[in-house]
């Protein structure tokens, strides 16, 4: 990890160099940005803000994240990463869920919620089986359904009315 972590450093500062020498930015500038948003966006760890869970801390973030993004091209809307390049297929899904949840969009529990982890791991082998033996990549085919559900959260998200306005208590998922 230390030589990962290495590399990463290495392309933040070659990056600042390259700014610097356009007369864009550079490294201490860089710092001070990170520095300064990881203050304005923690005030429960930074500042005098008292929450009572995790969720709190969540919504004060989208809150706080909102406000510093206001004017921009989708203003109070979620900004979707494009999971599919970024992380390994099933990271992906699970990244995809986890933001869907805090959002509100992912609600309710998954069919057949008891199954073990042993039982799941089991019953996913078996259906990267099954896909092979037609010829068909597992992951490409959990990529094409994460893509679907991105798509379909992405237009839930998008007929939601903003949180905080009067209306987005009583909207339902």
């Amino acid at each position: 990890m230390e030589e990962e972590l290495g590399d990463l450093l290495l392309q933040v500062v070659f990056h600042c160099q390259l700014a610097r020498e356009r007369g864009a930015f550079d490294f201490e500038r860089v710092a001070r940005h990170i520095a300064d948003k990881l203050l304005r966006r923690h005030p429960h760890v930074f500042g005098n803000l008292r929450v009572k869970n995790v969720d709190q801390v969540w919504a004060n973030w989208e809150k706080i994240k909102r406000a510093e993004k206001h004017g921009t091209r989708t203003p109070g809307r979620l900004r979707w990463m494009a999971f599919r390049n970024i992380f390994p297929r099933s990271c992906g899904s699970r990244k995809l869920m986890k933001k869907a949840r805090r959002a509100g969009l992912a609600t309710g529990t998954p069919r057949s919620s008891k199954r073990t982890r042993t039982r799941v791991a089991e019953e996913l082998f078996e259906l990267a089986r099954y896909a092979n033996s037609r010829g068909w990549s597992a992951e490409d085919l959990l990529r094409s359904e994460t893509r679907k559900r991105e798509r379909a959260l992405r237009k839930l998200e998008a007929r939601r009315p903003p949180q905080g306005s009067a209306t987005a208590e009583s909207a339902t998922v």
